[in-house]
């Protein structure tokens, strides 16, 4: 115990502040509300647990199975149990872009393209938690989300928005002031004229049956149900979220996996023209990237030539497919850059002569000229007909150019351009690029923000642009090559080209280019196939151009696409003897050595037949070693034999036409064979030419081989330079994954050896190569890894579960699948880091979870689960076919052998039974590898297939590597646990499923020893945790959060009694390394956010068994909850304890409402004021309550308010954890009157418009002694008697607590509540009233110009100016920046209450937190504006409703205990709260109503005890009296008129609330601004006619009374219009104010109110000298009556005292003793004529004459306070005297003050 650190201490031991409480003695008694963090069994029988350990969670399966519910309502039903279809298991069907998916033509297909195929066709495979989306990680509480909520609201209305503006206002004032014109020319007490006035105004509408004696409990149940009515029922739908970051909790769906597009551009070309039109000339276009070198699209081939040109061809081309007839064409960018262009080919039909004798005519004749030309054009039109006819199938090259795209997008402003001219000139924009092209990884989600890299290589949103290119360049024969292609692009750029010196061929090719529309019809894949919408295949098409990206592309395939690209480069014929000088390369994809055997795959380019046999390059005239520039495309089969190969034939075409030489002469054979070693073959090639024919059977071998007895060219050295390139998703093109697959599916086909490169591999050698390729796939490339991802974990799942039969041995790759699939999960982890998620998960792994994942084949007599079987290939469901015929029969029918074929049912007892038997008894030991004690019969299968018919289940077996492994290996599987997790319980879902055990008990579903086995990962993955939070920590928080995922979703599937226990084993494993830490904090942020998550369940509120009762453990019988009364829903005879532990965190709450046990103890820990270094946690903890309150508001299921009603008794112990931090709650009555608080200055915050002219100490004292610890103590000065300071929570953090206190007194049980209350001390209570008293500030209505003007204030600071102030200011964290702060392990505890200096902060605080969402965008509407102060406007009223319901359950408790009394002050002084504060008219008929039955219910409360609160009381109505609308004025004469009869009641007079009633009114009148006399006049003729309308005090002296007092009220009236007028006129308006108080000299009350008066508008003009001799006279004034009044030596005799302050103050000594007797009824009564009131005006004075800097004045103030003090013996105080003096005169030496000069006369009023 003694290492135990001081925060362990505290948290187990009594709190302190309870103990300075001293009310210890009341625990024996009643049962009271313990100290939450202290839950002593004083009471309860059970253990205690302290707060900071977790308790023992209840066996929730048992435990429903026990306690049957008694309330048979349907509705509750629900709360009881998880719904039944609560999980499904749904195949959907994958959509596919285009309108016959892409499959290959063959029937027979080998295993790996079966495989892959399938992979890319069958069904998502998707596991939905039904409800997922209630629960609060799917169900934030958005903007529109809360907008629909608050359709409908009623508008309220609030005299603050009503109150007219400025200039109509004076109007009125100066139409009053004519018509009361008669008052300022009658002398003060003119009765008549007053009279006349008020006899002839209108009463208000008076409210019916006021006046009956009707009994109060009936008054009660009125007002109850007319409270009740009309109510809004979702609190949290009023209030803004707390702004967090994105919640913890929020887990996106995936993506759909889909195939990759870059950006999409759409080319359309329009037209091409020549100035001569002599022959076709055909057009290709392509993407090339000139900083990459390379092309980076395949070739669009596009034919403009008219019907009469292609006319010329007819003999040589056979009808041409609508799909070559393509005029547009749609590229896709991936990495877009200011280094791509579009380059433009052009081709003619071969003729004699090099290309620039046949450009010739085109550069030199002119469109213009044609008539002059007309001959010679004659005679090159008859060439080229003959050349047509003769050479019509070859081509020769002939002109390029090239356009830079991105000058295109960033200036497609202007429309129509010459764009070659200012596409050879751009020079100016060197792409930006070189620097940000950094970012090589490219995946779905990362796309958008790598190719935002410049702005002006958006392609998505540029506008379309046309452009006419003008000139061409000729082709140079001897520059063909790619190579020089690069050359040529990087000279474009440059501003002196070279190429500007060529000369071009002049022609027009117009072409559009725009971004892509979204769903283009008529649209043709790379292979052809129809893009859905194709509504009609006659129309011509528009073609997709299949990428070449620029950098790797990191994205798994989807479709079937195997694509072969051959491009021949160069060729060298010099040293070939003979004659071969006009060379063309025939190609041909063969399946034989037969020249028959010539596939047809080759696409076709344009204007001809889809696919042909043969394909030739371009002739260069005369060219010996010519270059190349063609690419033919190639549709693979989709199996490859060893006899597929390419055939490249050479022949040498002879141009001139000459005798007996044919057109065609062959010069060269070469070859390549499409499989090495059963491998693809695509590479670079330099291949020797053979001069004959190759020899029979040459197809298997490569033409590198020397054959015997072949002649080659050049002495068989390579001569012919081609490159073959395949686009493929069957061929992975990395060896090593080529070589697993191979060997993996040898194994299903049990077909040995297998040769693999130049290994042949024996069965008995198959394990050690199987095992070392599965550790050898680390060394593939990352690209082929992501491509084959899905194929890949497949695989590998399927050799874990299949353990495969190899040489008659079971052999076991669990453990090295394991360890693969963690490795390549981490490769994509680091790779590819544009892919995660907000939680470090890799999007295309959570896709294949989601999507991809299931099963390898379940049992075969299973339902069959969706179309076509289940995943995997059916043929490892071995036990079937055994039965059937020899699997080698059955494998090429093995896609129709469906799951649930009859022939099929011949298996052995049941599947699970099956698989026990084979994994043998539990009891093995299981550290040696729990696989294999078998024993199996049918060796026949065994040798048949080479597996068992065992399966493994894939969540046990994962369970069991991942408990077992160790190393490297569990470290990366840790890295990346959320992937495991995910698909364990993927896995389990699944086999759940197709055992149609979803509806089994959850406690047999899985056998125990799996249940041990996540038990113990568990476990340790918690100490993990707890072990490496401060080294790792972006992977613990990654951890932490994987694992609570996790457990949220066992809650779905197993024993959640059991999941409860590994909840409390993560628990424990924190707790007790939180007593060895020095800081807590981010071990405890991190088990926030693991608890969060858990919470984040959908069926949360049923996990914590909502309609249980209390029972101690001990007892499970269900007897109690038998007794159930229908109406609450609480047994009626519910024993107190069992309220207590409602209320409290006691050990049975814990236990039985688990999950809310855990949030509400993490929130009464952290809150704890003791609770060293959690202060940065506090708004953390807040968000998770106030999270899951707003959830339930909102959740469709729980609307019912019965229902409503059990959520809220989850959350009861909220209400005390809240009651214990009303000291550290943000203070909102602080700021009250910072606001300009519209027409009311309350005389208990003595806060004038312009700043507090009491200081907080002052206010404290002055609020009268009688009932001390109501006084809420300023959260700045409270200072416990630890001496340390309480933390004070953000305003934001109190008002979320506060929120969440209100929802639950809302939604809370009243009876329940009511039985709470009246086991509560007095002094709880007490607590829970100043608590309703915060509330009622907290949730003011703003009003809506407080709105208009933030609206405006707001904008002018800019955003990240707000940022830092709230920073500063808040001291607290936002939730992202507390990520980083932790991630660096910094997070310092914040300052506490240093941060929060001046008033000033605290306004800006206060307006800012709270509202801060709607500064996030700028300006707003006028209608944002309405609909905002409509919402602030329903949620004051309905937040004070609340407040009021539970005012009057309290009340309801006193009058049931009938002790307690000393309460209802409490409650009244909350009332009068709200009545002071902004209300609307509906809460204020509300609050009059309640305040109306108490005063009569406890009439004496006011008139004899709460004398101070009377003088409150008639003041909040006078003020109300004069409310501008007409039902508060009615409700508040009401009320006024039944405080008097009251009074009267009780003594025949009410002096004291005349007297009350007349010092308010003059108060309210010497204060309030924009105070109109007309709406009071009107209420006081209500009173009168109230006063003839009472019949039964008709004859007593009440009504005379009534008139005189109200005739007297309006004299006051009188007197102050004048006032009114000399508004503008400071100095008559003060000495006006002087005249009324001299008036008033015989009745002290009124005069010091006067006095007070006036001290406020000197103080608000700045004239703090004058403000303090008004103070010192009030302080002389109360002086004076206090020595009549009592005698005791330290006090001030009277006004002499006062006289070295001010030689004036003799005029306040009381005139005479026979004038006022001070003891008379209703004299001298005010909170002044107290000791701590004269103490506070004089320090009032002391602090004005300091501003004032009359240092003399000061000293002699406190000369007269420091007895007083002293007698006290209150050191503090002194020493702050003390302090002050100093000040004082040290500022007096400083400067010598003119105190001497000032002559006191100056201060005569």
């Amino acid at each position: 115990m003694a290492e135990r650190r001081a925060f362990a201490q505290k948290i187990s031991r009594t709190v302190a502040a309870e103990v300075r409480k001293q009310i210890s003695g009341q625990y024996s008694g009643s049962p009271q509300l313990l100290k939450n963090l202290n839950i002593v069994g004083s009471i309860s029988h059970h253990t205690t647990v302290p707060l900071t350990e977790a308790v023992d969670p209840v066996d929730l399966e048992d435990y429903l199975i026990t306690h049957p519910l008694a309330v048979d309502s349907g509705l509750l039903r629900d709360l009881i149990e998880f719904p039944p279809d609560d999980i499904e298991v749904v195949y959907s069907p994958r959509d596919c872009r285009t309108l016959v998916s892409a499959v290959p033509e063959e029937s027979e297909m080998d295993p790996h393209v079966r495989d892959c195929i399938r992979s890319y066709t069958e069904d998502w495979a998707i596991v939905i938690r039904k409800y997922h989306k209630l629960g609060t990680g799917f169900n934030p509480n958005t903007l529109d989300k809360q907008k629909e909520r608050q359709k409908g609201l009623p508008k309220q209305v609030f005299e603050s928005d009503e109150a007219p503006d400025g200039n109509n206002y004076q109007d009125e004032q100066d139409d009053l002031k004519r018509r009361s014109m008669s008052i300022d020319d009658t002398p003060r007490g003119s009765w008549a004229c007053s009279i006349f006035d008020l006899k002839n105004s209108l009463p208000d509408a008076l409210l019916p049956n006021l006046l009956d004696r009707t009994p109060n409990e009936e008054i009660d149940r009125q007002n109850d149900d007319q409270r009740k009515a009309n109510r809004h029922k979702e609190l949290f739908a009023l209030h803004p979220s707390p702004d967090e970051e994105e919640p913890i909790e929020r887990l996106s769906v995936p993506e759909v996996p889909k195939e990759h597009f870059g950006q999409r551009l759409l080319v359309k070309c329009l037209s091409l023209k020549f100035e001569i039109e002599i022959e076709p000339i055909f057009a290709s276009l392509a993407l090339y990237d000139v900083k990459e070198k390379k092309k980076i699209s395949e070739n669009f081939y596009f034919d403009l030539n008219s019907e009469q040109m292609k006319g010329l061809l007819r003999p040589h081309v056979p009808p041409a497919a609508i799909t070559t007839l393509a005029r547009s064409a749609i590229f896709s960018i991936t990495y877009p850059s200011q280094d791509v262009f579009l380059v433009i080919k052009l081709e003619k039909v071969l003729q004699q002569g090099d290309i620039g004798e046949c450009a010739e005519p085109y550069m030199i004749f002119k469109e213009a000229d044609a008539t002059k030309n007309k001959e010679k054009l004659e005679k090159l039109k008859s060439q080229a007909d003959q050349f047509c006819q003769r050479l019509g199938k070859y081509r020769m090259p002939f002109a390029w150019t090239a356009i830079h795209l991105m000058n295109i997008v960033s200036s497609a402003g202007s429309l129509e351009r010459d764009s070659t001219e200012v596409e050879i000139s751009t020079g100016e924009r060197k792409g930006s690029w070189s620097e940000r092209r950094n970012s090589s990884l490219v995946g779905r989600r990362s796309l958008e923000r790598t190719t935002s890299g410049d702005d002006s290589c958006n392609l998505t949103s540029f506008r379309p642009a046309t452009l006419t290119v003008t000139n061409f360049f000729k082709q140079e024969g001897d520059r063909l090559s790619d190579e020089d292609l690069y050359k040529f692009l990087a000279d474009m750029r440059r501003p002196s080209s070279v190429l500007r010196r060529l000369r071009p061929i002049t022609a027009q090719l117009k072409i559009d280019i725009s971004p892509a529309p979204e769903n283009p019809h008529y649209c043709l894949t790379p292979e052809l196939l129809q893009v859905k919408l194709y509504p009609d295949s006659r129309v011509r098409p528009t073609r997709e151009i299949l990428e070449f990206p620029a950098r790797d592309v990191y994205v798994p395939n989807t479709t079937y696409r195997n694509l072969l690209y051959i491009y021949p480069q160069s060729l060298n014929f010099a040293n070939r003897q003979g004659s071969a000088r006009n060379i063309t390369v025939k190609v041909q994809f063969m399946y034989g050595e037969d020249p028959s055997n010539a596939m047809p795959v080759i696409f076709g380019k344009s204007s001809c037949s889809e696919f042909s046999k043969e394909a030739y390059t371009a002739v260069v005239y005369h060219n010996r070693s010519p270059d190349f520039h063609e690419e033919i495309k190639v549709k693979l089969p989709a199996t490859l034999t060893d006899h597929h190969h390419l055939l490249f034939t050479f022949y040498h075409v002879s141009c001139q036409q000459k005798q007996n030489t044919p057109l065609e002469t062959p010069v060269g054979y070469t070859w390549i064979p499409m499989l090495q070693n059963g491998r693809l073959k695509t590479g670079q090639f330099c291949l020797p030419v053979s001069l004959e024919k190759p020899p029979q059977a040459y197809s298997v071998l490569s033409p590198e081989v020397p054959l015997p007895g072949m002649k080659w060219v050049d002495n068989h050295k390579g001569v012919f330079n081609v490159e073959v390139v395949a686009v493929s998703s069957i061929h992975t093109q990395d060896p090593y994954l080529d070589k697993f697959f191979a060997l993996v599916n040898a194994l299903d086909e049990h077909m040995f050896p297998v040769r693999i490169g130049d290994m042949r591999i024996m069965e008995n050698n198959l394990e050690n190569e199987l095992k070392s390729s599965i550790a050898a796939l680390n060394s593939s490339q990352l690209e082929p890894v992501v491509r084959f991802l899905y194929l890949l974990l497949d695989k590998l799942i399927l050799l874990v579960v299949r353990p495969p039969v190899i040489a008659g041995q079971i052999v076991n790759l669990g453990q090295a699948s394991f360890e693969a699939m963690a490795s390549i999960i981490n490769r994509l982890h680091k790779n590819l880091e544009g892919n995660h998620d907000q939680h470090g998960r890799n999007s295309l792994l959570a896709s294949y979870i989601y999507y991809v994942f299931r099963l390898p084949n379940t049992y075969p007599n299973s339902p069959s689960p969706g179309p076509g079987g289940l995943g995997g290939s059916v043929h490892y469901a071995t036990m079937a076919r055994s039965a059937v015929r020899p699997a080698s029969l059955n494998l090429n029918r093995s896609r129709s052998l469906s799951n649930s074929n009859p022939d099929i049912s011949g298996t052995p007892t049941s599947p699970d039974d099956e698989v026990r038997s084979i994994i043998g008894s539990k009891a093995m030991d299981r550290s040696c590898n729990r696989m294999s004690s078998h024993t199996e019969t049918s060796s026949f299968l065994q040798t048949l297939t080479g597996r068992l018919p065992t399966k493994k289940l894939f969540h046990e077996e994962l369970a069991l590597q991942w408990v077992v492994c160790s190393g490297s290996v569990r470290e990366s599987a840790l890295q990346q646990a959320w992937f495991f997790f995910e698909l364990m319980v993927k896995s389990m879902v699944h086999h759940l499923y197709f055992n149609d055990k979803l509806d089994a008990p959850r406690k047999s579903r899985f056998p125990e020893r799996f249940m041990d086995d996540i038990a113990a990962l568990v476990s340790t993955i918690a100490s993990d945790i707890v072990s490496r939070f401060q080294k790792d920590t972006e992977m613990v928080e990654r951890l932490n959060t994987s694992l609570a995922f996790f457990l949220n979703d066992l809650l779905s599937v197993m024993d959640r009694g059991f999941v409860f226990s590994l909840i409390k084993t993560c628990y424990k494993q924190v707790s007790s390394k939180l007593y060895s830490l020095p800081t807590p904090s981010v071990l405890v942020s991190l088990r926030l956010d693991f608890l969060r998550i858990i919470c984040s369940h959908e069926h949360y509120v049923t996990l914590n068994l909502p309609c249980s009762l209390l029972t101690p453990p001990a007892s499970p019988s269900p007897s109690v909850s038998s007794a159930t009364s229908q109406s609450s829903g609480f047994s009626t005879t519910v024993q107190d304890q069992k309220i207590a532990n409602m209320f409290e965190l006691s050990v049975p709450f814990r236990q039985q409402h688990y999950l809310a046990g855990l949030v509400l103890t993490e929130l009464a820990v952290i809150l704890d004021p003791d609770a060293e270094g959690l202060f940065g946690l506090h708004k953390k903890v807040i968000n998770m309550v106030h999270n899951l309150l707003s959830s339930h508001d909102s959740d469709p299921r729980y609307s019912d308010p019965q229902i409503k009603a059990r959520v809220a008794m989850l959350y009861l112990p909220l209400i005390g954890i809240i009651m214990e931090t009303v000291p550290q709650l943000y203070d909102f009555t602080e700021t009250h009157n910072q606001r300009g608080r519209p027409m009311c200055i309350a005389t208990d915050d003595y806060e004038s418009e312009s700043g507090s002219m009491i200081s907080q100490t002052v206010a404290m004292a002055i609020a009268g002694t009688s009932v001390p610890q109501l006084t809420r103590p300023g959260s700045f000065l409270l200072t416990s008697t630890s001496g340390r300071q309480h933390t004070t929570f953000s305003a934001e953090s109190s008002r979320s607590l506060l929120i969440c206190l209100l929802w639950v007194l809302k939604n809370a049980d009243e009876t329940v509540l009511q039985k709470w209350f009246t086991d509560l001390s007095v002094l709880q209570l007490n607590r829970l009233l100043d608590l309703l008293y915060l509330c009622v500030s907290c949730f003011e209505y703003k009003g809506k110009k407080v709105f208009e003007r933030m609206n405006s204030l707001t904008f002018k600071k800019s955003k990240d100016m707000r940022a830092k102030l709230e920073e500063a200011i808040l001291g607290s964290i936002g939730a992202r920046q507390e990520m980083v702060r932790r991630s660096r392990g910094q997070l310092e505890r914040s300052p506490s209450g240093s941060a929060f200096g001046s008033q000033e902060n605290l306004r800006w605080r206060k307006d800012m937190t709270h509202w801060r969402q709607n500064t996030e965008k700028l300006d707003k509407s006028r209608a944002e504006i309405e609909h905002e102060a409509l919402i602030d406007g329903n949620l004051a009223t309905e937040a004070n409703l609340i407040i009021l319901d539970t005012l009057e359950i309290v009340v309801q408790t006193v009058s049931v205990t009938e002790s307690k009394e000393s309460i209802l002050g409490g409650v009244l002084k909350v009332l009068l709260h709200s009545m002071a504060c902004n209300q609307s008219a509906v809460y204020l008929q509300h609050c009059f109503a309640t305040q109306r039955a108490l005063v009569s219910k406890f009439p004496e409360l006011l008139f004899e005890e709460e004398t101070e609160q009377c003088a409150d009381l008639c003041l909040r109505l006078l003020r109300h009296c004069s409310s501008s609308i007409g039902t508060i004025r009615s409700h508040a004469s009401a009320s006024l008129y039944l405080l008097m009869r009251q009074n009267f009641e009780i003594g025949n007079n009410f002096a004291r609330v005349k007297m009350q009633v007349t010092m308010s009114l003059s108060s309210l009148v010497g204060t309030s601004q924009n105070f109109n006399e007309e709406f009071l006049r009107r209420s006081l003729k209500t009173i009168l006619t109230y006063a003839e309308e009472d019949l039964e005090l008709r004859e007593t002296t009440f009504p005379d009374q009534v008139q005189d007092l109200v005739f007297n009220l309006h004299m006051i009236l009188s007197d102050t219009v004048k006032m009114k007028e000399h508004q503008e006129d400071p100095e008559m308006l003060i000495d006006l104010m002087y005249r009324i108080a001299k008036g008033y000299q015989t009745s002290p009350d009124l005069r010091l109110t006067w006095l007070q008066n006036m001290a406020g508008k000197h103080s608000e003009r700045s004239n703090h000298a004058e403000a303090a001799q008004c103070l010192v006279h009030s302080a002389a004034l109360v002086a004076e009556y206090l020595s009549m009044l009592e005698d005791r030596k330290y006090l001030p005799v009277g006004c002499v005292t006062f006289q070295n302050i001010s030689s004036n103050v003799l005029e306040e000594s009381a005139v005479s003793d026979d004038v006022v007797s001070p003891d008379e009824e209703g004299i001298c009564s005010g909170k002044y004529f107290t000791e701590s009131g004269l103490v506070g005006l004089l320090e009032q004075a002391a602090a004005s004459f300091s501003m004032a800097g009359m240092y003399e004045a000061v000293n002699e103030v406190y000369k007269v306070l420091i007895p007083i003090h002293e007698a006290n013996r209150d050191a503090k105080k002194l020493s702050t005297i003390h302090g002050k003096l100093q000040e004082a005169f040290s500022k007096i030496v400083h400067q010598s003050t003119g105190w001497e000069f000032l002559s006191c006369e100056y201060f005569s009023f």
